[in-house]
């Protein structure tokens, strides 16, 4: 098995646990996502949120939608630029964030169980360099680009 589908059955595996066990708090598949990156960037507005997760905009505008309906976060228009909604955790959210980054840590943990700390540090190093290069492709794509394969 290539190293990319190793990462995908990860990330399927731990996507699937956290859909099982955060359903109990009504955050349905995958706005776990959303409320950690607005939760670690305050204020962030919508377009930088779906950069930063790799989604087309109506994607992420409907999942920030569903999650203010949940009283997870709440929107802010921005005093510099009427068009931006800046994005925040509420009171409910912050409950809820806490909850899923404790999840995240532990499974972190479960996941690099064994690894040295020289280990964890290059096999971030080398997931980081990935993403890089996968996140170059993901742009092309996005703006209409096709890859050469």
């Amino acid at each position: 098995m290539d190293s990319l589908r190793k990462i995908g059955v990860i990330a399927r595996s731990l996507d699937s646990i956290s859909n099982i066990e955060f359903k109990e708090y009504e955050l349905s598949k995958g706005q776990y996502l959303y409320l950690v990156r607005i939760g670690e960037n305050p204020g962030i507005i919508l377009q930088q949120l779906c950069e930063m997760i790799c989604v087309d905009k109506t994607t992420g505008s409907r999942a920030v939608n569903n999650l203010v309906k949940a009283q997870l976060i709440r929107k802010e228009i921005s005093a510099n630029n009427r068009k931006n909604q800046l994005l925040y955790l509420t009171e409910k959210g912050k409950e809820m964030y806490d909850i899923v980054d404790r999840e995240n840590k532990y499974s972190n943990e479960v996941a690099l169980n064994g690894f040295s700390a020289s280990e964890r540090k290059l096999f971030n190093q080398l997931l980081d360099k990935a993403k890089d290069n996968v996140g170059k492709d993901w742009q092309k794509v996005k703006r209409g680009e096709k890859r050469e394969y």
